[in-house]
């Protein structure tokens, strides 16, 4: 009795955020999902990440809403004068004050985030001197300057990360893109710019931050570009190295002999294999480059006073020793950061690592299987025999 074949039903696995993904790829986020402590720090990661983005919305002097005298206002969006509330004056409404919060409150209603407390925001009515201890106001006290802690800490872990995502992100197209030119071609044009990174890598990173801060005042902009002229060599290494190697196998001699260009070959057949080692390496780079932030904050040579920076809260928690929940609420707050970033990067690193790849439990595969035409399934062959 013969079987007629039958069609392979489309696996819902075999799609990852819409679009379609290779059995390779299916295995290697396999993988990463059976690295449990890796896959488990990532949700978090993204979970606290996402909450410090949308910071506005959770820690903030002005409210989402307010209802006065039959109108509705956005003041998180649109600052609106004190004369709109019943007001004396034409200057921009303080929703803490309490004049201010009255008049609105007696005609209308407002709704908070959760923090009322922009990390700029000064707290005038401590009831202790500042930096004020942890209580039902200030989750985590104050600083020297009587600002919230929970609100700062909440900015800076977003200027932070936000931070170390495009100095990773730019220097790795930097670094990807000098390595692979260097490896695929090889001969004086490898050699100069190994000569060029061997002297550019050895000027002192540490100086010239200290010069440009006696000469203009850091800001965001300023550390990342001159971050950015050291971190992209770390890329280089990897990348050449990928480059070197595959430039002499048989499927790119075979694309040079059919006349396929030197940028086409590079892109389509040799990066790929490349970006794996770079995939592997950003996590790590990720968790230096908010180190270094930090450390730049720390010593007083990196963002503008007043920002909110982990490294300023750190050194505020050196310079006042009596306020300890100043130097733990950092400490805790970037060794969680980095705890996590790392966790993340060893769980990319065995899902991408060839040696791991088909280690363990096979991943989820179709129950079906495709038969060719005329042929007979297994269990019929050997029932046959």
């Amino acid at each position: 009795m013969s079987r007629t074949p039958q069609s392979t039903p489309k696996s819902t696995e075999d799609r990852f955020l819409g679009r379609r993904i290779s059995p390779l790829t299916r295995r290697r986020l396999h993988n990463f999902r059976a690295n449990r402590r890796g896959f488990w720090s990532l949700w978090i990661f993204l979970v606290i990440f996402v909450v410090a983005l949308f910071a506005e919305f959770v820690a903030n002097d002005k409210p989402f809403l307010a209802y006065y005298d039959g109108e509705l206002y956005a003041p998180i969006f649109k600052d609106y004068p004190e004369t709109a509330f019943g007001g004396d004056f034409e200057t921009a409404a303080d929703y803490r004050d309490p004049v201010v919060a009255a008049k609105i409150n007696a005609r209308g209603w407002m709704i908070w985030p959760l923090v009322r407390y922009h990390h700029r925001t000064v707290a005038w009515d401590l009831p202790v001197p500042a930096p004020s201890p942890p209580d039902a106001e200030h989750w985590l006290g104050t600083d020297d300057q009587a600002r919230d802690v929970v609100a700062r800490l909440i900015y800076g872990f977003r200027i932070s990360v936000l931070f170390g995502f495009v100095l990773t992100v730019i220097s790795a197209a930097i670094g990807v893109t000098a390595g692979a030119i260097q490896g695929y071609f090889g001969g004086w044009i490898d050699l100069v710019f190994q000569r060029f990174m061997e002297i550019w890598s050895g000027l002192p990173t540490l100086y010239l931050l200290i010069i440009m801060a006696s000469v203009v005042e850091p800001n965001f902009w300023w550390l990342l570009g001159l971050l950015l002229m050291f971190t992209w060599m770390g890329f280089v290494g990897v990348v050449r190295a990928e480059f070197l190697r595959a430039r002499n196998f048989d499927y790119v001699r075979a694309a040079r002999a059919l006349g396929v260009s030197d940028l086409t070959i590079m892109y389509r057949h040799v990066l790929p294999n490349a970006l794996v080692a770079t995939i592997t390496f950003m996590p790590f780079t990720l968790a230096g480059s908010v180190t270094m932030l930090t450390s730049l904050d720390f010593l007083g040579i990196g963002l503008p006073p007043g920002s909110a920076s982990l490294g300023e809260i750190l050194a505020q928690g050196k310079a006042n020793l009596q306020a300890y929940w100043l130097g733990l609420t950092a400490f805790f707050t970037i060794a969680i950061m980095l705890s996590l970033l790392i966790f993340i990067g060893e769980a990319v690193r065995d899902a991408l690592d060839p040696r791991k790849l088909f280690a363990g439990e096979p991943a989820p595969a179709e129950e079906a299987v495709t038969l060719q035409p005329g042929a007979a399934p297994k269990a019929d062959l050997e029932g046959a025999e």
